[in-house]
């Protein structure tokens, strides 16, 4: 907020105040309604959305989960980890959302210090995890559609080690501000918390930390899908190139195009606001900016496990037959017909 000064260091939680507020315990989100940051119509609105995230993120992600158990054509090497992008986006809709929606509705964290740290650390591991699964379907996509590896199958086993993996490193990213890397304190509006983003030369060494993500957790999962993706739209490029007179091969082309660009765009909604607003914050220590701007980057995060599984999960033909033959709706007959992905069916053109 400009006009204002950043106040003292804080063990749990860091505002700025204004110039003539001496007394930083008055404020303490941890205590009081933080109505300075935003009128009580805007906390409510805020309420509202992560309800609506809390209720559609479990709705659709509890029902990928239940159709993949009740249908074993589901349990192919792909659906491997779109189910465990399912559950992570569960993980930040069950507890991120409603500890939100709570909170907001209260106007502060009414949760303590402790109940920010529990949803600090699940959101931060679910996004992680949900982040890296989105990294490893464009690496399976790679392999599986451009076959770099010759005729090496990309089998379930590989899937599940893969799934692994991603909270392997979601933990590495998540762990870290717990056991005192970095630490986490409510953010934005101080409803949601997140890693310390905002504070420098501390115990905390929340600098290094901030780095350490925008690194690892943005850069080389966003490195691997624009690399998987691009020679995956290369090779389809030259085959429909080779193939100008197939009208299904031109058509295949036209839908995985659009489908790479519908994921790229849709991690970039997802995580650039908050590499961007990290990376701003530490090339700009001491610069005013108005709190209430870093409840942009939690929100649009969060509304990821409702977007994520409209992209990955409800376009795929085969689950979305499967969803709505399990929920007594018509369309279930062509389940037999439809491939896993759009993707997959280019496939056949690609070389052999």
């Amino acid at each position: 907020m400009r006009g204002n000064r950043e106040v003292e260091f804080q063990e749990d939680f860091y505002i700025p105040v204004p110039l003539d507020t001496n007394n930083i315990t008055s404020l303490s989100p941890f205590l009081v309604p933080q109505d300075h940051l935003g009128s009580r119509g805007l906390f409510y609105s805020m309420s509202a959305f992560m309800f609506f995230l809390f209720a559609a993120g479990t709705f659709i992600n509890v029902l990928t989960i239940a159709c993949t158990v009740q249908n074993k054509k589901l349990r192919s090497h792909l659906n491997y980890i779109l189910v465990n992008l399912a559950v992570a986006n569960l993980l930040v809709a069950a507890v991120g959302s409603f500890t939100c929606f709570y909170c907001f509705a209260f106007r502060y964290m009414i949760l303590g210090p402790l109940g920010c740290k529990i949803e600090g650390f699940t959101a931060t591991l679910g996004g992680m995890v949900s982040l890296w699964s989105l990294a490893v379907i464009a690496f399976e996509r790679w392999l599986v559609v451009c076959k770099p590896l010759g005729n090496f199958a990309f089998k379930s086993q590989h899937a599940i080690a893969c799934c692994a993996i991603t909270w392997v490193f979601a933990l590495a990213a998540a762990l870290p501000p717990l056991v005192g890397w970095s630490r986490y304190i409510p953010e934005g509006m101080q409803c949601s918390c997140g890693p310390d983003w905002y504070t420098t030369g501390n115990k905390f060494n929340t600098e290094s930390y901030v780095m350490f993500l925008f690194g690892f957790c943005f850069a080389v999962p966003f490195s691997t899908i624009v690399f998987c993706y691009s020679q995956l739209l290369l090779m389809l490029k030259s085959a429909a190139k080779a193939q100008a007179e197939s009208a299904s091969t031109q058509k295949a082309e036209r839908e995985v195009t659009r489908m790479v660009v519908v994921m790229v765009l849709g991690f970039l909604v997802c995580y650039l606001p908050y590499a961007t607003f990290a990376l701003w914050i530490v090339n700009n220590r001491g610069q005013p900016f108005d709190l209430r701007l870093a409840t942009i980057p939690s929100c649009v995060s969060k509304a990821s496990t409702v977007y994520n599984p409209i992209i990955y999960i409800l376009l795929n033909k085969q689950f979305r037959s499967c969803i709505r033959k399990m929920l007594g709706m018509s369309g279930g007959d062509d389940e037999d017909s439809s491939t896993t992905q759009s993707v997959t069916e280019v496939s056949k053109v690609g070389p052999a």
